[in-house]
């Protein structure tokens, strides 16, 4: 490999990510074109085949190509496992990845950075964003803040290598970085359940937030949130259907030993659970149950549709006879009755898209409301 393929595949990739419109301004091309995404990935990736993950080392035919496409790359496998300790194949669910390039772009263009802007990054990563924005701001504006030590490590490696050197942090990034602030921007690389007030705390009146809200269900958008005299942020979702690995202490819990689903009350449902396979829905039906996981299931001879929320000890089981829905539910909280009334609201209200919506976080906590059309 030389100075020049690597170039040359910077070029290509700015080409690329301007053509389908993530990479919009000149500063930011100038960023892709300068920070060579390979030296963050010189440890491999996985790459999927069928339901399993093959390491790519860096020595492979093929690899530097392979760094420079528009793709998520997976550098982290169970929390722990990196592609030299493997030999074969792994299932287990990826913990740590380098974003697609044309995200990261995006969520950077979108963060509306100005020059001399102070940045906090919730989730540093493989790096690839963060010396993004020391080429962008200069190293001394940029904070990153990463959960997992050997994550932050690798990625202080590949900084340096590009000869760049911002604040890293290994800690929470949920608690963002008080000693840092208070930043101009923060924008969040995991994905989040409920924005931290912590993170508008530490952030200028005026200053913006980009964060991907999602949930337990799978539906995420991002959204972006400017902060307030008061301390509270107000913002709207950004569309797009952005999907992020959500930050660790929000994952969900274990399922451990599912309920008896012969027990509850049986009822026709007023919505069905197709409903679900639509990304705004679900993202809806998120709201309503919050902690709630959804999974389908084979329940005597016929497949079930199973929304369980372990903290509270609810469920509910759907299943479809002919053109009619029949629910079954448990528990101390009735669980689709909740997603029902939700949906059938927002249905009420015109079925508003997901970029209509209205995000508020207060000392008390996130309220995320959508408009009547």
């Amino acid at each position: 490999m030389t100075v020049l393929d690597s170039a040359a595949l910077r070029r290509d990739l700015a080409d690329r990510l301007a053509a389908d419109g993530a990479l919009r301004t000149g500063p930011w091309r100038a960023a892709v074109e300068a920070v060579p995404r390979h030296e963050f990935l010189r440890g491999g990736f996985f790459r999927r085949f069928g339901s399993a993950w093959r390491p790519v080392p860096a020595d492979r035919e093929g690899w530097l190509d392979l760094c420079y496409t528009d793709d998520s790359l997976v550098t982290q496998i169970a929390g722990t496992i990196v592609p030299s300790d493997i030999r074969g194949e792994i299932r287990r669910e990826p913990t740590s990845s380098s974003t697609l390039p044309s995200l990261v772009v995006r969520m950077l263009e979108d963060l509306q950075v100005a020059d001399g802007n102070r940045v906090l990054e919730i989730g540093t990563g493989t790096g690839y964003s963060t010396g993004l924005l020391c080429h962008r701001l200069g190293d001394d504006r940029v904070t990153s803040v990463e959960v997992d030590a050997d994550v932050a490590s690798r990625a202080s490696v590949g900084l340096g290598a590009c000869g760049y050197f911002p604040n890293l942090i290994v800690g929470d990034g949920l608690a963002g970085h008080k000693d840092g602030a208070p930043y101009d921007r923060v924008v969040v690389t995991c994905g989040v359940r409920e924005l931290p007030h912590t993170w508008i705390e530490q952030t200028k009146p005026g200053g913006v937030i980009l964060a991907t809200l999602g949930g337990w269900m799978h539906s995420s958008e991002l959204a972006r949130l400017t902060v307030g005299h008061d301390g509270v942020a107000h913002g709207r979702l950004l569309g797009g259907q952005v999907h992020f690995m959500l930050a660790r202490p929000q994952m969900p819990p274990p399922l451990g030993m599912l309920p008896d689903f012969d027990s509850g009350q049986e009822r026709h449902a007023r919505v069905g659970a197709d409903v679900l396979d639509d990304w705004g829905a679900r993202f809806v039906a998120q709201l309503a149950a919050p902690h709630a996981q959804r999974l389908s299931l084979t329940l005597a001879d016929k497949a079930h549709h199973v929304l369980v929320d372990v903290e509270a000890g609810a469920w509910a089981a759907l299943a479809q006879e002919g053109e009619q829905w029949t629910v079954r539910q448990g528990g101390p909280v009735p669980l689709w009755d909740a997603v029902e009334d939700h949906l059938l609201r927002w249905q009420a209200d015109g079925s508003p898209a997901l970029d209509r919506f209205e995000v508020i976080v207060t000392p008390e906590g996130q309220r995320v409301t959508w408009p009547k059309i």
